[in-house]
């Protein structure tokens, strides 16, 4: 990596780096929280409200759509304008997103509170990547900060849904938006005690037709996909989409080659294990969002577990995920990432496997416990692995675009695997369910087929992402001092683990 940003455009540091990582990763906690906090209180939600089941599936689809949608718009301007200023702004939306979320009387604003919310998110989590990578120097010392940020992916997606059903068993599903108001607020003023202010050297004309055209291309991909598991792969609307997502960032290609000062640099795609980092995200995050989806269902459907019950359930899993990213951050300066991608990508493969062959008659500790952890030490190996293969060779200027892209690459790949494997779960499963007659124990056996079924298609994606990190990502690399500041010829190395 290049050396810090010029004085001009970094400020003195506020505090230490440990109280920096704590609060990057509160930010990072808190937008990965809500994405599933919501999904144990949606009952409540539908009754207090009067939703229906349609307009219920939008609370959790504005947030995640807008969220992934906005991720690299919100990484350059964090470089363009500066990533505290971001972390502020994006804290202080969140916040007062969440109250109206709390206040709303109806769906429609609920709805497009949570869409809100997901901008808020999206430009608080590149901003705060990108700090992260500025205040750590590449290599232990930021290795650990990448696990410790990497594991709370996992962990707080799991600590949304036990949260979610608490508060909504409790005090009332208002409180998970409310919940977020102090803190969004609190954190919005303490980031300029804390935070010491970075942005890019140089600022350029702020690329707004490339920022325009990625942007809506990415929504509408977002979007579409997690629309085409309800309306249909080969519906005229889901075509149509894929067109018009297709020309979008077609467009944004040709915008990105042609403009003096790119929103994405093209030059940064030269770079072969971040190139790889990202590709293999998608394909992961695809079978992770699969997998808690699916299992959240199979505990509830076959197993006959509350809302509440199934949460508490994940718990081994969120400590397995830790314990996972530990091990990760620990060996990576000793292993290529590719080695411990792959070693993380068996773990989970062979999670899949068991819970493919979990019957629907089983118990907790002796078909689900094993697989969990497993599966938990698997993610939290990938998660944090491929968040630093991201950013090798990617230089501070960059910092906010490379934050933004894996971050990206993590959300389209979630709304790609769970809408490429619902489908294949949910193939023929009306006619099915028509045929039981409404048995009981003929309902239970098709829903225990279509999450076998998404299971073993998750195993699927994880043998293909290994296959990808196998052949094409470097078995060991590193960016020579200063080479990533020539713009025109980015370079990277390859180099034998350091010892």
């Amino acid at each position: 990596m290049s050396g810090p940003d010029s004085t001009a455009n970094r400020s003195p540091q506020k505090a230490g780096s440990g109280a920096i990582l704590a609060f990057v990763c509160l930010g990072q906690f808190m937008v990965f929280t809500d994405v599933s906090i919501v999904n144990l209180a949606l009952p409540s939600i539908q009754e207090g409200l009067d939703m229906t089941d349609v307009s219920l599936n939008y609370i959790v689809t504005a947030y995640a759509t807008v969220l992934g949608g906005f991720l690299l718009f919100g990484g350059r301007l964090a470089d363009t304008f500066g990533r505290r200023r971001l972390i502020q702004t994006g804290f202080s939306i969140f916040a007062l997103a969440s109250l109206v979320s709390g206040l709303a009387e109806n769906g429609p604003t609920l709805i497009a509170a949570r869409g809100v919310q997901g901008f808020g998110a999206a430009l608080i989590t590149p901003a705060a990547l990108a700090i992260l990578t500025n205040t750590f120097a590449e290599g232990p010392e930021r290795n650990k900060a990448l696990g410790v940020w990497g594991s709370l992916s996992g962990i707080a997606s799991i600590a949304g849904v036990i949260l979610g059903g608490v508060l909504a068993d409790g005090p009332g599903w208002e409180w998970i938006f409310w919940i977020n108001v102090p803190i969004g607020l609190g954190a919005a003023l303490l980031a300029v005690r804390i935070l010491p202010e970075s942005r890019a050297e140089e600022r350029g004309q702020f690329d707004s037709f490339g920022a325009a055209t990625l942007t809506a291309g990415l929504l509408l991909l977002i979007f579409t996909l997690g629309e085409a598991t309800h309306v249909g792969w080969g519906t005229f609307r889901t075509i149509g989409s894929l067109v018009g997502v297709l020309v979008l960032l077609t467009a944004f290609i040709v915008i990105e080659s042609l403009i003096k000062s790119p929103m994405m640099p093209l030059r940064i795609f030269r770079l072969r294990t971040m190139r790889v980092a990202n590709i293999s995200a998608v394909l992961v995050f695809g079978t992770f969002a699969a997998l808690f989806f699916f299992a959240s269902l199979f505990m509830q459907n076959a197993f006959g577990y509350t809302p509440l019950e199934a949460g508490f359930a994940y718990v081994p899993l969120a400590v397995s995920v830790a314990a996972g990213a530990g091990i990760a951050s620990g060996l990576v300066a000793k292993f290529p990432p590719r080695n411990l991608v792959m070693a993380g990508l068996v773990l989970a493969v062979v999670g899949l496997l068991l819970m493919w062959r979990a019957p629907a008659d089983g118990t907790y500790l002796v078909d689900l416990l094993t697989p969990f952890i497993l599966l938990g030490l698997g993610c939290g190996m990938v998660f944090v692995t491929l968040q630093i293969a991201a950013f090798v060779g990617v230089s501070n200027k960059e910092a906010g675009v490379g934050a933004g892209l894996i971050n990206t690459s993590q959300e389209a790949g979630g709304a790609l695997g769970l809408a490429i494997i619902a489908t294949i779960a949910y193939s023929g499963i009306d006619s099915e369910m028509a045929a039981t007659g409404g048995d009981p124990e003929l309902v239970m056996n098709v829903q225990e087929s279509a999450n076998h079924d998404a299971f073993l298609s998750g195993a699927v994606l994880g043998v293909i992402a290994l296959l990808v990190v196998a052949f094409l990502m470097p078995k060991a690399e590193a960016t020579p001092p200063h080479a990533e500041d020539d713009d025109k010829n980015p370079k990277e190395t390859d180099l034998a683990p350091a010892d």
